[in-house]
């Protein structure tokens, strides 16, 4: 597993790390099964592990470190996310008080048995909550609870305003085939300095055919949010089932071989529940992409319905 180095911090990253959220984290899906999977994430290599308070109902996070128990997490650097927290009933609920993100950091720490975090990234914040923020992150740093802090943000303005923010290490973005025209906002995160992290390098298998997802019960679950919330991906992925007819790499492999060419990404984070998927994956760190397969994923992205 190659490693690469997250903007202008002293952290090196797995240029492939594991998400710990959705129905990972679900008390529904077996812990025997979310520990095995962790587990082997860490024995191929991985040392970015990603997750947030308000993740799986908030059974993500205590979870992850009941995975890490026992194991040495000296070189690891373990993400979580402040802002947001499970409201009960499937309710996600804000709170962007630097009290709030204070507490949540502190919280974080218990449930994931840590003394540091790696990385504390703010969960969606407005561009008026981040700027009221920036002396929080600081003193969080400061008080040595988080050895880098950044934001989690698909909305490209509150990016925008973040580059220009001595305070933020790091950003995480929405970037895979789908999102061609984030690469110009990643290169000027690069050159303000920060570590680019591409949030949903898998485009959440929008690119696969609809019901070629479906292999259990937890695809329902992943299919029924995608109709839901990701319509626009869901049309957009057929302009990309080519991915998944490649002799030499799966469609996933093909999708993370797409990120990981960005010499820009410092990791890309993907979610997995099954072990098998998640050594398909990781093994994208040694695949290079042909010219000819990213010719043509560039000719698919010309032709993309933009929101």
């Amino acid at each position: 597993m190659r490693a690469r180095k997250l903007g202008q911090t002293d952290l090196w990253v797995s240029e492939l790390g594991l998400g710990c959220a959705s129905w990972w984290g679900r008390s529904t899906f077996d812990e025997v099964t979310a520990v095995r999977v962790v587990h082997e994430a860490l024995d191929l290599g991985v040392t970015l592990f990603d997750t947030g308070s308000s993740y799986s109902a908030g059974e993500a996070e205590p979870r992850l470190g009941r995975a890490l128990r026992g194991r040495d997490t000296a070189e690891l650097v373990i993400a979580t996310k402040a802002g947001t927290y499970h409201a009960g009933g499937g309710r996600i609920a804000r709170d962007m008080s630097p009290a709030a993100v204070v507490a949540s950091t502190e919280r974080s720490l218990q449930q994931l048995d840590l003394e540091c975090l790696g990385l504390l990234q703010l969960h969606g914040p407005s561009i008026p909550e981040l700027e009221a923020l920036t002396g929080t992150l600081m003193t969080l740093k400061a008080r040595g609870l988080t050895r880098a802090v950044g934001l989690n943000s698909f909305d490209p303005a509150v990016i925008e305003h973040a580059l220009g923010l001595a305070a933020i290490d790091t950003v995480m973005i929405d970037y895979n085939v789908l999102r061609p025209e984030r690469e110009p906002l990643i290169g000027r995160a690069v050159a303000a300095g920060k570590g680019v992290l591409a949030g949903m390098p898998l485009a959440m298998a929008n690119t696969l055919p609809l019901f070629a997802r479906i292999r259990g019960r937890r695809d329902f679950w992943y299919l029924a949010r995608a109709m839901a919330h990701h319509r626009r991906d869901l049309a957009n992925g057929r302009r990309f089932l080519f991915l998944h007819e490649q002799p030499d790499m799966t469609g996933a492999q093909a999708a993370l071989a797409y990120v990981l060419a960005n010499g820009d990404v410092s990791a890309a984070i993907f979610g997995s529940t099954r072990i098998e998927h998640l050594r398909e994956n990781l093994a994208a760190t040694d695949l290079v992409m042909s010219d000819e397969l990213m010719r043509r994923i560039r000719s698919a992205q010309g032709a993309l319905s933009m929101p």
